[in-house]
């Protein structure tokens, strides 16, 4: 790595940090990768491919082949499990790094906070999670699916007949405080659904919502389609409560009936909100970024202090390919950014 290059720290080596890394390191750029955990690709790379028939465009495996490039790239310098433990600002920033019991500071040009989200955590919603061991959430069955390539019931290692999808649990939640759409929800069940569906013929689905978020550019087509596999009722679940059988009771108000109603499942799935992370936190405040105008809360978009960039679910909660889109403009404009300083640095 030449010593002379312009340096930038990418924060975060889910999705979005792996895009941006990969495009600033072909522009000649160094790039110091951190992740938090022991391993590349965030919850990205544990979500399984929802093909059916054809590609569905859910984008899980793009993951791999991001990993791929920034670990073979010289231009980039990774450290897993590794956090910013502080980040002081002279003309360049100098970041705190803690690896291990390591401790390292690395001076960079600029900083991407690109730290992706946390799933929110339904153990306190009234559907059962952590006490019934059919009941999942949507990133627990996306790993049973890449994993397996088939859904067994926790309980009993048996195929589900049929499965509830329960869709904003954490998000759209007045009550919590949580106002926004988590966006990705309705997409990545509704093809979780219609995958298990062609993978284990006669699965029942039915899919609780509120409304149904667009996602892709055939979702006209693909909804319409999927409206005849999977039965939709627009309703969210009051609870969920275990039966003597090992089944699960979901009651519900039926919106076609004008009443509450009751039915039984094999299995329910938490379509669980997506949550700012608290790295994402952590590292708003060492940067004195305003949370009230910057989490996913926010009141109003606030700018981002002089060298300091975002992409991805750091920013609000996005899809793979959002993330991917999002990432490749924060790194054209960190690379603008850097060749507006050097040239004003050698005009002086």
């Amino acid at each position: 790595m030449n010593p002379s290059m312009k340096q930038i720290m990418v924060v975060g080596g889910g999705i979005s940090g792996l895009c941006a890394a990969v495009d600033l390191a072909r522009l000649g750029v160094a790039v110091v990768l951190v992740e938090n955990t022991g391993s590349l690709g965030g919850h990205a790379a544990q979500l399984s491919c929802k093909a059916t028939d054809r590609c569905v465009a859910c984008g899980a495996c793009m993951v791999a082949e991001k990993i791929r490039r920034a670990t073979d790239d010289a231009n980039i310098r990774v450290y897993l499990n590794a956090g910013i433990d502080k980040v002081d600002r002279q003309t360049r920033f100098e970041v705190t790094l803690k690896q291990d019991r390591q401790i390292q500071r690395i001076k960079v040009d600029a900083v991407l906070m690109a730290s992706g989200f946390a799933p929110f955590d339904p153990a306190n919603k009234p559907y059962g999670y952590g006490r019934f061991e059919n009941v999942m959430t949507t990133l627990e069955l996306d790993r049973m699916l890449r994993k397996s390539g088939t859904v067994k019931r926790p309980s009993d290692a048996q195929f589900p007949r049929n499965m509830a999808f329960i869709q904003c649990v954490g998000s759209r939640d007045a009550t919590l405080g949580h106002l926004w759409c988590s966006k990705i929800c309705c997409g990545a069940a509704l093809r979780m659904a219609r995958c298990i569906q062609s993978r284990q013929p006669g699965v029942e689905a039915t899919f609780f919502y509120i409304d149904v978020q667009n996602f892709g550019k055939n979702f006209q087509t693909y909804y319409a389609d999927t409206q005849q596999q999977v039965r939709m009722i627009r309703s969210i679940p009051a609870d969920v409560i275990k039966t003597a059988d090992d089944r699960l009771k979901l009651s519900y108000f039926d919106p076609d009936t004008q009443a509450y109603r009751e039915a039984v499942f094999d299995m329910a799935i938490l379509s669980i909100g997506l949550m700012p992370s608290e790295s994402t936190r952590n590292l708003a405040a060492m940067l004195n970024i305003d949370w009230a105008g910057f989490g996913y809360a926010r009141k109003e978009t606030v700018a981002l202090p002089d060298g300091v960039f975002a992409a991805g679910a750091a920013l609000e909660p996005m899809s793979i390919a959002e993330s991917v889109l999002s990432a490749g403009k924060a790194a054209g404009d960190i690379f603008h950014y850097l060749e507006t300083a050097s040239q004003n640095s050698m005009a002086k």
